[in-house]
């Protein structure tokens, strides 16, 4: 994953301290770039942050310190932001990522637009040969309910199979555009009499799953907002891997917060107003007509897997 310069540089940093008249949180700065690994290859690393649960609640109460204020107010407080949606005291705090994934996972990455990204370029500098591949147990059907989604999971050998080919085909592509760019993978001269065709155009041959990498900087509150989409059961594989990892350093860089996050974002669910008439007229011990009810079938499923005691009080 990291070269030996590479590994000495991240303990060079972490060894190193500042003073800093700046509010920091301990387990942020134990985590500081220290990667934590995702799906083999790829990694996250929180390297930079600033504010965190004190800065939420000094944005909110727009005080000049901490005061007399207890742990128990600033964590009563912003759980009130997080169940009301007052996002702007969490929009007060920020970090910065390093990230090395999968070009298709960035491409659903980079869909949040309410960042700063800075990616590793191609057209300056020779990707290494590095690939993701999924495990077996990963490669599945497509789902026949979801269309963009997964369905059951392919019989070890039709795996295996789909491996070879993605194994097969990175390999080839690889060559070509080592060939294209006259080199071998130390980076010598193949052949001094032949041209070398751009990195811009070379690349082109790659396929999606190379890895490359990114610095991600983003505010508390549209980072929750990533996380609640991506570390979602409903999200790809992949791209969830790499949302469960931020969700450690998140729990780590400003604790208040992320359970708050979790008991009204993450576990929570949203109700339309024709659910919770439903809901209301089932606890009052009435049965719901559906035909009436305003719900749709994705609804209607949606509410019966949340709560699965009313549904015997549906009528079609």
């Amino acid at each position: 994953m990291f070269s030996t310069d590479q590994k000495s540089e991240i303990d060079a940093a972490r060894a190193a301290w500042a003073e800093t008249r700046r509010t920091v949180v301990p387990a942020a700065e134990e985590a500081l770039y220290a990667p934590v690994p995702v799906l083999e290859t790829g990694f996250v690393r929180l390297v930079d942050y600033m504010g965190g649960d004190a800065a939420i609640v000094q944005g909110a109460r727009v005080s000049y310190g901490k005061g007399t204020r207890s742990t128990s107010d600033d964590r009563g407080l912003i759980r009130y932001l997080m169940r009301n949606r007052h996002t702007s005291p969490f929009e007060l705090a920020v970090a910065k990522f390093h990230v090395r994934a999968p070009i298709f996972v960035t491409r659903q990455w980079f869909r949040h637009r309410t960042a700063s990204i800075n990616e590793y370029s191609a057209r300056y500098s020779v990707l290494e040969k590095e690939f993701y591949f999924p495990r077996p147990e990963d490669i599945a059907r497509q789902s026949a309910s979801n269309k963009q989604g997964r369905g059951e999971t392919l019989p070890p050998e039709a795996a295996q199979h789909v491996l070879d080919l993605l194994r097969e085909d990175a390999g080839r592509c690889y060559d070509h555009y080592l060939e294209m760019l006259n080199q071998d993978e130390a980076g010598n001269v193949i052949d001094p009499d032949r041209p070398v065709v751009a990195r811009e155009l070379a690349r082109m041959t790659l396929p999606v799953n190379v890895m490359t990498q990114f610095y991600w900087q983003i505010n508390l509150w549209n980072l929750l907002h990533f996380l609640r989409l991506r570390a979602d059961a409903h999200a790809q594989y992949e791209i969830r891997a790499y949302a469960d990892a931020i969700l450690g350093l998140v729990e780590r860089w400003v604790p208040h917060t992320f359970e708050a996050f979790r008991d009204y974002m993450q576990e929570a669910a949203l109700l339309s107003g024709p659910a919770l008439r439903a809901l209301r007229a089932v606890l009052a011990g009435q049965e719901v007509d559906l035909q009436a009810s305003g719900l749709s079938k994705r609804e209607v499923s949606e509410l019966v897997a949340m709560l699965p005691e009313i549904g015997p009080r549906l009528r079609p």
